[in-house]
């Protein structure tokens, strides 16, 4: 993978920076301009002194070939593919010239971090922006050439055209004079091509990944797959508690007869990210395995060293049931009001266990201390946020640390907030040497951010007609946020108290109701028992399986069609009526998308025991929708209470598909994580960790269970969303639905077990 340094401190602000277009000896370059631009420096001096803040978007070389930076990580999404395609669409260059290279830390990328969904629809306006300028600039200077005006020429394809006169754009970088800056005003102003105008991006468009060559013929490189010069393995003993455990004593002397053995370290880390570790030292991976196994390691124990998933549970069904707990997070209307006055009312409980992430690539770095500066060699979601830790653990300045990026072999969320880093450059610290750390698949396990054991409440409340007058959704996990990056929780809607957002998304949905009340709530005991991670679609994904749920109960309590109820509700009203340029639309596109999923699924003939349930999901965040309607199919055998899902369908409005074949990619994935979490995947907690340390006791999705699907995107030019997590929100609760709908037993937990299936159907 190719680098791209450049000496600058600054941090990038995107609203508030000029783009500056010039030639330096690499070619064309577009690079963001100091955040104090005198003028008293050209474009074409800045660039050539270094002088731009900060950020190389890309280069063109004198072959008008193009270089785009992605200083996002790469974990099986084709995420610089997505973000190439909209730079070069733009520009409007030929995509067999475009590659893309992966860009170390450094302030000047802005902050760095790749999750949420957030990669296509953060950088759609900039990278659009970015390319639109170079397109005009390219335009200016060709026209120049050619001896005609600006206004007489367009780009095509990597040509500029005046009438019957052409030039390509390697001619141009050659021989012609670039020497343009653009202030932000004029950013905001520039012309961006219309839908129809666009050749790379779109539903229509067919282009493979750019990273599809390396990821099969072996060339791409993953962080597991460094290897330096000198270096040490690495393997850690994971303490007997997250948090709390203290070292007494270490018996290696079993360990000393393993051949390549080289002792132990017990770090002290100034951070506090690791508490109680040790560290066992060899010269080969397989030794470091052995010897790990064969340490005997003492241990004063942390205050969580048993506690269970039933704990976590109980505590969370306590304060859902507590109308004083937790933060605000959506209060309209007069719900308690309602409540006083209701003539009947419903209530559910629903919960879910605790999942792992359970990422093909186990966790590893690589750390080494080369010409003053700390490297650590990694795959990393969210470089901003491990930045800070290891330069507090190493006890120096951030600007000392620099994170290299690689391929992930899978993230999900796991490798958002780099834990496993700091012990790796703690240990490389304290031997003064290259130490490469890599966990098992066990130690994986017991040092994941699990998603937490979570528990929901909701309670309906109908008039004396018997319709829904409203509804109260209390919900209580452990936060991630809350552990990993307090800085980013919210304040409640009546300004008492702050929330995870991440864990309470989905609870603002898009139903239109005069009398709505969710409350966030903090499980301190999962809080205490480990840290609680971010695993795709976060809060979304356990919130909305009791929503969604919950409102096929209010619909079957009403008599009414639930796909109808759902409808109804989905009218883009007041504040569901979206806005630009995000939420255009509103509601109403979530209308949209279920009346087409119902009428797919409409003459589905179904068989005995068999069921379609059907659910809608708006996206992680609000203020980010990509609007889904999914219908899941299923069979229930009645005898043994096993849930087969014959058939998944999926409508998606996700805005403009930037590209295609990912976005297809992306749901395929999600539908099918869903579906694992739904009927399959978790792990309970027992004696302070997980239970579950592999696959052969930790059973996500097999093969013979994967679903049929039928996944439909919506024709759409509206600003895009992002697609990573949407695709899983939805699936629990159509299952769930189903089920429902195919032998009347309505399951509450997940995942759905076929023993509770049996007990309902016994009931």
């Amino acid at each position: 993978m190719k680098k791209l340094f450049q000496k600058n401190t600054e941090t990038v602000d995107l609203n508030r920076r000029s783009f500056m277009i010039s030639t330096a000896t690499a070619g064309l370059v577009m690079a963001f301009a100091p955040a104090i631009f005198s003028g008293e420096l050209s474009a074409k001096e800045s660039i050539a002194q270094q002088s731009f803040s900060p950020t190389i978007w890309w280069t063109m070389n004198p072959q008008g070939e193009v270089v785009v930076s992605i200083a996002k990580a790469e974990m099986g999404q084709h995420v610089g593919t997505a973000l190439a395609r909209i730079v070069a669409d733009e520009l409007e260059c030929d995509w067999d010239k475009v590659s893309i290279t992966y860009v170390d830390t450094h302030e000047k990328w802005g902050y760095m971090v790749t999750g949420g969904s957030w990669s296509v629809f953060q950088s759609f306006k900039p990278l659009s922006q970015a390319g639109a300028a170079g397109r005009l600039a390219l335009i200016d200077a060709g026209a120049n050439m050619l001896g005609v005006k600006p206004e007489q020429c367009h780009a095509s394809k990597g040509r500029i055209i005046a009438g019957d006169k052409s030039l390509s754009y390697a001619d141009i970088v050659k021989n012609g004079e670039f020497n343009r800056t653009f202030s932000s005003e004029e950013i905001a102003k520039l012309p961006l091509k219309p839908a129809n105008k666009r050749h790379l991006t779109g539903l229509n468009q067919d282009f493979k990944a750019l990273d599809i060559p390396a990821k099969t013929n072996g060339t791409a490189v993953y962080g597991i797959d460094v290897e330096l010069e000198g270096m040490v393995y690495a393997r850690p003993v994971i303490p007997p508690t997250r948090y709390g455990s203290e070292v007494t004593q270490v018996d290696d002397s079993a360990a000393k007869a393993i051949k390549g053995y080289k002792g132990f370290e017990i770090l002290n880390d100034p951070s506090s990210t690791v508490q109680g570790w040790v560290v066992v030292l060899a010269d080969n991976y397989p030794s470091a395995i052995k010897a790990g196994d064969a340490l005997k390691v003492t241990y004063k124990k942390g205050q969580t060293a048993n506690v269970t998933e039933a704990d976590i549970q109980s505590l969370g069904e306590k304060l859902c049931n507590d109308n004083n707990a937790g933060t605000l997070f959506v209060n309209e209307g007069d719900t308690a009001k309602m409540q006083a006055e209701a003539k009947q009312s419903l209530a559910s409980l629903y919960t879910t266990a605790t999942a792992s992430h359970y990422q093909l690539e186990p966790l590893n770095a690589v750390a080494e201390f080369k010409q003053g500066k700390w490297i650590i060699h990694t795959g990393n979601q969210w470089q901003s946020l491990t930045l800070p830790a290891l330069a507090s653990a190493l006890e120096v300045e951030q600007n000392n640390v620099i994170i290299r990026p690689y391929y992930l072999g899978g993230g999900f969320g796991r490798r958002l907030f780099g834990d496993w880093t700091v012990p790796a450059a703690l240990t490389a610290k304290a031997i003064g040497k290259p130490v490469k750390l890599v966990f098992t698949r066990a130690d994986d396990s017991l040092f994941d951010q699990s998603r937490s054991a979570s528990t929901a409440k909701l309670t309906a409340s109908f008039n004396e007609n018997g319709e829904l007058s409203a509804m109260e959704h209390a919900f209580a996990a452990g936060w991630p946020t809350k552990a990993m990056a307090p800085g980013f929780l919210s304040p409640g809607v009546d300004g008492k108290g702050k929330f995870d957002s991440f864990s309470a998304s989905g609870a603002d949905h898009w139903y239109s109701m005069d009398n709505h009340r969710a409350r966030a709530i903090n499980n301190e005991l999962a809080q205490s028992t480990f840290t609680p991670g971010w695993l795709r679609s976060v809060g979304p994904g356990w919130i909305v399986w009791s929503l969604e749920s919950f409102i096929d109960e209010i619909a079957h309590k009403q008599g009414l069609d639930p796909v109808e109820f759902r409808l109804s509700m989905l009218d883009g009203k007041g504040k569901q009526a979206g806005k630009a340029p995000e939420s255009v639309g509103g509601a109403l596109r979530l209308n949209a998308v279920l009346k087409k999923l119902s009428a797919k699924v409409a003459n589905v003939k179904l068989g005995e025991n068999e069921g379609i349930g059907f659910s809608v999901s708006s996206g992680q965040e609000r203020h980010m929708p990509a609007w889904i309607a999914t219908a899941a199919h299923v069979h229930v055998n009645k005898n043994d209470g096993k849930i087969t899902l014959k058939k998944l369908y999926a409508v998606v409005d996700a805005g403009l598909i930037v590209h295609p074949d990912g976005a297809l990619a992306q749901l395929e994935g999600s539908l099918l994580w869903g579906t694992s979490l739904a009927l399959h995947e978790s792990n309970n907690y027992q004696n302070g960790q997980v239970a579950a340390t592999n696959f052969n006791t930790y059973l996500p999705l097999r093969m013979q269970d994967v679903p049929d699907m039928d996944i439909e995107f919506v024709q759409s030019d509206e600003f895009p969303m992002g697609l990573g997590e949407p695709g899983v929100i939805g699936v629990a609760p159509a299952i769930g639905n189903a089920v429902y709908n195919a032998v009347g037993v309505r399951l509450r937990h997940l995942p759905m077990k076929p023993s509770e299936l049996k007990a309902g159907l016994s009931t």
